[in-house]
């Protein structure tokens, strides 16, 4: 990790310490990861503290390679304490989508940095929308906005149908945190890059009238 920024680098090592803290010891995993039973009777802390366990070395790993990918753009763009803001705020957006779509079932439980991470995800593409992006199982790179879209309409249908152990609400909550905050701590992406605002806002749009409607 030579190299890596000091707040990247600490986040890392704290999600791992944690993590591994938790594979050790199920009592812990239990007592801290995110349970909508447990919220509800007021620990509401779990919301946060969910977010630096993970189910094994794998959740963790993808977790982490991806926030190393991403974060420099964030990092660079923004600098540390703007950076700090969306981590923690998609963090607890994700969280929080999670709790208003899983309220009413007690035993729904979650773990892992996915909403956090989504939302650097999210912002990094909000500030370098026309970069290309290379994935595992497609040989030919893909324009960063275009990933964002179907990123999170994917997520929608993931919400929907329920079908995975995925935490779709916590990634959607997530990336929307990011692509707000951004916009909030850097306006300028509003002039220099209108369009990619408009359409990496769609899927954000289309939840919303999803959840007024009752359809999901």
């Amino acid at each position: 990790m030579y190299g890596l920024p000091t707040v990247l680098l600490v986040l890392i090592i704290a999600n791992v310490l944690f993590s591994m803290a938790g594979f050790k010891d199920q009592n812990l995993f239990r007592k801290y990861m995110f349970q909508i039973g447990p919220i509800k009777a007021g620990e509401q802390f779990r919301m946060f503290t969910s977010a630096f366990l993970h189910a094994d070395w794998m959740h963790l790993f993808f977790n982490m390679y991806t926030l190393y990918i991403f974060a420099p753009i964030v990092l660079y763009s923004l600098g540390n304490i703007n950076f700090m803001l969306i981590y923690f705020g998609s963090l607890l957006l994700g969280s929080l989508l999670s709790f208003v779509f899983h309220k009413n079932e007690p035993y729904y439980s979650a773990i892992g940095a996915s909403g956090a991470v989504s939302g650097i995800l999210y912002a990094s593409i909000l500030l370098n929308p026309t970069m290309e992006l290379y994935l595992f199982f497609i040989p030919i790179p893909i324009p960063a906005y275009i990933f964002g879209i179907g990123y999170l309409v994917y997520s929608i249908y993931g919400m929907k149908n329920q079908h995975d152990n995925i935490g779709h609400d916590a990634h959607f909550g997530g990336a929307a945190a990011g692509y707000l905050i951004t916009l909030i701590v850097s306006p300028s992406v509003f002039q220099s890059s209108p369009i990619f605002v408009l359409l990496l806002a769609i899927p954000i749009i289309v939840l919303f009238i999803l959840f007024k409607t009752g359809k999901i």
